[in-house]
Order: C-alpha cells, then structure tokens, then sequence
C-alpha cells in the first residue's frame, strides 16, 4: 500500500490521540482478582468475570479431570448444518431449555454472532423495530443489516416507547414490530424495567420483546438465570439472549424462545448457517459451569451488597450514578481527564479502564467499574477516597 493512502488512516489515528481516545492492546498476567500490567500488580476492576469462575482453577481442574481426552474435541471443523453438530452442543441446548421452563434454545459463537444475525433473519421489510437509544454496537449493526424501518426510543423511557408502539401498531404496513432493549445495560449499569415492558407489550398484539441479558445472566435471579428470571417475567419475553462469555466464565451466545422460531433461524440465520461452530469442549465447559451456576446464590447475593455499597460510595462524592447493578460508572466527562484519574488509580493499585468515545456519547467519559464477587468490602473502602 503507497504511503498516501496510508497517510489518512494516520491522521485519523492522530486524531484519536489528541483526543485522548487512542486505544491498544494491552498485554496482562491474570490470577485469582488480581491483573498484572507492565511488571505491575492491581486488583481487577475491569473484568467481565463477575462470579469469578473464569478464574477460578479448582473448578478447570475439576472439569478436565472429569473429560476423557477422548471428548477434548478442540474444533467442530465444520458448521453444525454439516458435521458440527456435536453431542456437547445438543447436551447444552437441553440443560438451557430445562432451566428456562421448557423453552427451546439456540447457541452461537459470540453474543455479537447472535445480534448481527438474529435481527436480519427475522425482520423483513414489513417489520418496524422499535430499540432502546443505548443498546449494544452488536444490536444496531444487526438492525442495520435488517431490511426492516427502525426507530430509537428515548433510553429507558418506556412512556415514550407506549407513544410510539401507539403510534405505529395501526399502521398496516407493519405485520409486526420487535422491540429491542437489554436487561442491563454494559456502560451505565441501569437497567429496564422488564415487567412494565411485558405489561406494555401485552397491549399490542402484533409486539415480539428482545431483551438482551448479557450481563444480567449468572447474577440476577434465584437461579442466576438473568433479570427476567428475577422479575418473572421469562416466558413472556420472545427473544430473550445473552453471554458465556461474562460471568459464565466461556464463549459464545444463546438464545431462548419458542421451537418455531429456533427452526427458522436455523434455516435463515446466516451467521449460523456459515459460520464453523464452537469447539465442542467449550460446549462442554459451558454445561459444567452453568450448572455451578444455578446455585451460586451466596456469590450472587455478595454481589449484589458491595454494588449497592459502591454506588451510594459515588453518589457521596458528589458523582452522578444511574446504575443499579454491579457496573458502576463514574461519570467525568472530558475524555482526556478520564484517562489521567484512571492511570492515577492503577498507580494506586486499581485496575479501573477509562471509557471513552465513541463507546459512550461525546462529553460523558467515565471510569467504569465492574465488580466481581471475588472484591471485598474492604477493597471498596481503599478505592472509594482516591475517586
């Protein structure tokens, strides 16, 4: 490639860095709650690992120890409509669809796998999709891959969202309309009010609910089976998704829903259709933990104590904090300040990452603190002076 085509994509990475939105990788050591950068140990304040399994090595021991070499399958070498639909895929739909009172359930390799090929499959252009202003990049890509209109809906205003299903449910034009949102949400730690949005959707007779629980699901409910468990409302919800890849402590996405809608994504989903399945041995390890799951309440319930205590933490020292989970922002603004308070609190020994734009709207960089239910009380009493 001649150096002038090179030379915009430079600029633009200048850009980026003047300001103070440059991102790279960064090589790390990780054991137990804590992460090792550049030869320098801080606790881990910026993992998805929210029960702490994932690093967890009695539990790695215990599942290899009970899988004969002989199932260690490392790759599928295939998609699963060809020779990829291995006995550890159909083990884990079935422990799913028992959890999730008889439901079908549908995996994928990535929850973002899951996004960009669910919607296009099933919204056509006689579909109106109706999203939260804050979902995930993964959902707007998949609506953009849809043929079908879409409009946004203030975040979390679900008042707003009844005007527009009103709005737009006469119209005959639309055979259906699916209404897109998540449980939790991955950068202000608030979340829907999964009941009124049932309440609301049973007005409308031509409305599918899409509720992604990514970071709701192992932590939220009785069972660790997400915020709709919590709020019982999960047979009500027509598309209900989530992560291994959290606090499930493995890879790849999962779907609920009805048998019907199992069959036609499985005959219209191309990201499914075409793409090489997982590794059966992670269909296995994600079978082995979310069992350990369903009965992880203590864990759960620990969480849920040091999340409450950090946001009231925040909130003292004088921050704005919508969450009311255990992703906890503390909202800074300006991107460049954000990176300074996030470096002085990894020299003080807390690894807390600076999100920035474009993640989050222009003008709200935050820190953004993920808890594990491997922190103590007592870590959030050092952390909470150095905010």
């Amino acid at each position: 490639m001649n150096s002038p085509l090179l030379g915009h994509f430079a600029s633009q990475l200048d850009d980026l860095k003047q300001q103070g939105n440059l991102r790279q990788f960064t090589s790390n050591l990780q054991q137990d709650r804590y992460i090792t950068i550049h030869h320098k140990k801080m606790l881990n304040l910026a993992s998805n690992d929210y029960l702490g399994l994932a690093s967890n090595i009695q539990l790695r021991e215990q599942f290899f120890d009970e899988t004969p070499n002989a199932q260690r399958w490392m790759s599928s070498s295939s998609s699963r409509l060809l020779t990829g639909n291995f006995p550890e895929y159909e083990q884990l739909e079935d422990s799913l669809g028992q959890a999730f009172h008889g439901r079908a359930a549908l995996l994928f390799n990535s929850g973002y796998h899951m996004n960009i090929g669910i919607l296009p499959a099933l919204a056509d252009s006689k579909t109106l999709i109706l999203a939260d202003k804050l979902i995930h990049a993964s959902m707007i890509d998949g609506i953009r891959l849809s043929t079908a209109k879409y409009v946004r809906y203030r975040h979390n205003d679900l008042a707003h969202l009844a005007q527009l299903l009103h709005k737009y449910h006469q119209d005959e034009s639309f055979e259906r309309i699916i209404v897109v949102t998540e449980s939790i949400f991955s950068m202000d730690g608030d979340e829907t009010d999964l009941a009124e949005l049932v309440r609301i959707k049973k007005q409308f007779s031509k409305v599918m609910l899409y509720v992604d629980e990514a970071h709701a699901i192992g932590v939220r409910g009785e069972q660790g089976l997400g915020c709709a468990e919590q709020y019982g409302v999960m047979d009500d919800i027509d598309l209900l998704v989530g992560t291994f890849g959290k606090a499930m402590a493995s890879i790849g996405g999962y779907l609920i829903c009805h048998p019907v809608i199992r069959d036609y994504l499985i005959n219209s989903m191309r990201p499914l259709i075409f793409s090489t399945a997982q590794p059966p041995i992670c269909m296995a390890w994600t079978d082995f933990i979310f069992k350990k799951v369903l009965n992880l309440k203590a864990e759960r319930q620990h969480l849920q104590q040091i999340s409450q205590s950090l946001q009231q933490a925040v909130q003292s020292k004088g921050f704005d904090c919508p969450s009311t989970s255990h992703i906890v922002p503390v909202m800074i603004g300006e991107s460049g300040k954000t990176v300074e308070k996030a470096q002085a609190l990894q020299d003080a020994g807390f690894y807390i990452m600076p999100v920035r734009p474009p993640t989050v709207p222009q003008h709200s960089s935050r820190l953004r603190i993920s808890l594990t239910a491997q922190i103590t009380q007592t870590d959030l009493n050092q952390l909470t002076p150095l905010l």
